[in-house]
């Protein structure tokens, strides 16, 4: 008796325990339905992506290369969200649009802003530049390139192949406006998510499909 009761006290406590790590990697702002009800439409920016390399693999290449390949790999993020939210706004689930990825990249080229100093600007700087009501941005670090093109490139450069297994993505929405942190989604990346920046894009947003803010209440 005594032991069955251990038993379901640990399988209780386990649970606990899961369901409170799971609810920590997405962060929703308690007031987010009054900041973002009047939200139409985000824009996606490029990540700020990071790829860790050892010593002897960053001697083979110059700062400027490895730069070159991170922001490659920030655009390849930023391609992988815009595809899952159109693919998914054609069954009518969101209550925002999304701006395409070339005319955001185009508005931020043609107002100076760089990878390099975007970080001065404001969410509330950047959501005017734009035209939008909120922003979603964010970073992406990985121990090898995933994208198919930063991946060879890095292959031949460096002499290994192939996509990366482990790393972090946090994926930030803000509001245009007030600039206020509205939702946080971050995830550790693990050879279960895929092996590629949209596959594994694809997977962990369908994981925080249930509670992504815009999402439409099914009846």
């Amino acid at each position: 008796m005594r032991r069955t009761l251990f038993v379901l006290v640990l399988l209780a406590l386990l649970t606990s325990l899961g369901s409170y790590a799971q609810t920590k990697e997405i962060y929703t702002n308690p007031a987010f339905a009054t900041i973002a009800k009047e939200h139409k439409k985000l824009a996606i920016l490029p990540f700020e992506a990071s790829i860790g390399m050892r010593p002897n693999q960053m001697k083979t290449m110059t700062p400027e290369r490895i730069k070159e390949i991170e922001k490659n790999e920030g655009l390849a993020v930023q391609s992988a969200l815009q595809t899952y939210f159109l693919k998914e706004s054609g069954k009518d689930d969101y209550t925002v649009s999304f701006q395409d990825a070339n005319t955001t990249n185009a508005l931020l080229l043609k107002n100076n802003i760089t990878a390099e100093n975007i970080k001065s600007f404001t969410p509330g700087e950047l959501a005017k530049v734009l035209g939008v009501d909120g922003l979603i941005m964010g970073t992406f670090k990985t121990d090898k390139p995933m994208s198919d093109g930063a991946s060879l490139a890095l292959g031949l450069a460096v002499g290994f192949y192939g996509a990366t297994n482990s790393g972090k993505t946090a994926i930030n929405i803000y509001d245009g406006g007030s600039g206020e942190l509205l939702w946080k989604y971050e995830k550790t990346l693990s050879r279960g998510l895929g092996s590629d920046t949209s596959t594994i894009i694809n997977t962990i947003m369908r994981k925080a499909s249930k509670r992504f803010p815009y999402s439409k209440l099914k009846a």
